[in-house]
């Protein structure tokens, strides 16, 4: 009788509220079996593998991505955007390099610390964020909070040019070139001989972090790295980030972050290069050619990408290094993952997610604060320098 007299609008009527209780239902059953899953964990080493389900075990546990924004690439975009940038303070440091550049290191001295008041003894983390990014960058951000709470010290790596200090010379950085990593890596041990050291580095830091650890083998103050969402294999990267939907959303993009970069620097680079050449490029692929294999005296842009990809360099790793990666992430195809090799060497343990994206990870229903990658980071950086002695004589 009611119904007759009054006009019941769609969602307040029964076959309303039927259908949208059994969409959700639906959704939270398919969220459930398909999105949320436990990450892959890859590593040969039995006691490696023991040592983080004990001291790391976030990276056994369930993963569950923020149930609006699980898909890689709507995780990568909104990242950026929707989580918190902690206050951070930081004392900057000027070094001088060996060819006459100078290299930006942002440092979080912690001296607040009641965990490790001494500061020689106290615990360092060397940040390497990614191809455009510096010591402002949130990911990095979180990581120094992370590890404030911890007690620990973070330096950030900047790479030349990038972070508002002058090219003293015409020279900038790629992902191949472990020259600079090494001086900021001996300096740093320097001035804290006595403390922990060890490692992060995201996407293009990460690659460059894996280059050097396969160049260095043990012979390295390091005890341990973290690498988070690297681009195991770059003729793979720059191929899936060309494809139409990809280059448009990201390759773009990053290619005018690239130009951008170097384009306050155009009177010290022109002495080697044709800027307005650079310029035009319209994909990353194409800015390399044209530029980073050009300044680091590579025959061939094939010849850069091959040197630059950490893959070819995994089983010459000598301390022990977590590695996440998402295998949703466009920038770092699963099928470039070189689960294959991981296995060959004792000291690398794979982390993949099915969800996630690029440097993406988050989760919870309004993910603000802590993503997934930065709780891995903060229980393999707590167990290697409370617990690494379980590791260290693998």
């Amino acid at each position: 009788y009611l119904e007759s007299q009054v006009r019941v609008g769609f969602l307040g009527s029964g076959v309303g509220l039927s259908l949208v209780l059994g969409f959700g239902v639906a959704y939270a059953c398919y969220y459930l079996n398909s999105i949320a899953k436990k990450p892959q964990l890859v590593a040969s080493n039995d006691r490696f593998c023991r040592f983080l389900e004990e001291y790391c075990p976030v990276v056994t546990e369930t993963y569950y991505p923020t149930i609006w924004c699980w898909e890689g690439r709507v995780q990568t975009l909104l990242r950026p955007f929707i989580t918190s940038r902690p206050q951070v303070q930081y004392r900057n440091e000027l070094i001088k390099t060996a060819d006459g550049g100078q290299i930006s290191l942002d440092w979080f001295d912690n001296n607040d610390s009641s965990f490790y008041p001494d500061a020689s003894t106290r615990p360092t983390v060397l940040l390497l964020p990614g191809l455009t990014g510096t010591s402002k960058e949130s990911y990095i951000l979180h990581m120094i909070h992370q590890s404030e709470t911890l007690g620990y010290r973070c330096v950030v790596f900047n790479n030349r040019g990038i972070a508002g200090e002058e090219l003293l010379t015409p020279r900038t950085y790629c992902a191949a070139n472990t020259e600079d990593l090494e001086a900021v890596i001996h300096h740093v041990h320097s001035l804290h001989p006595s403390a922990p050291f060890m490692a992060a580095g995201v996407s293009m830091g990460g690659m460059l972090l894996l280059n050097y650890l396969g160049k260095t083998g043990r012979d390295t103050p390091l005890m341990a790295a973290a690498i988070f969402s690297a681009g195991w294999n770059v003729f793979e990267s720059v191929e899936s980030l060309e494809k139409p939907l990809n280059w448009l959303l990201f390759n773009y993009y990053l290619t005018t972050c690239l130009q951008s970069s170097i384009s306050r620097h155009r009177q010290m680079l022109e002495k080697l290069f044709d800027m307005d050449l650079v310029m035009k490029a319209r994909t990353v692929r194409e800015f390399d050619k044209q530029f980073t294999s050009v300044m680091f005296g590579y025959r061939s842009i094939d010849d850069y990408y091959e040197d630059a990809s950490p893959c070819r360099k995994l089983k010459s790793v000598g301390i022990p290094v977590l590695c996440l990666n998402s295998v949703d992430d466009v920038f770092s195809p699963a099928h470039a993952i070189p689960v294959e090799t991981a296995k060959q060497n004792a000291n690398v343990a794979l982390v993949l997610t099915s969800c996630g994206g690029h440097i993406g990870f988050l989760e919870g229903i309004w993910p603000r604060k802590c993503t997934y990658m930065d709780r891995v980071f903060k229980q393999f950086v707590k167990a290697v320098f409370e617990h690494g002695n379980k590791i260290f004589s693998m």
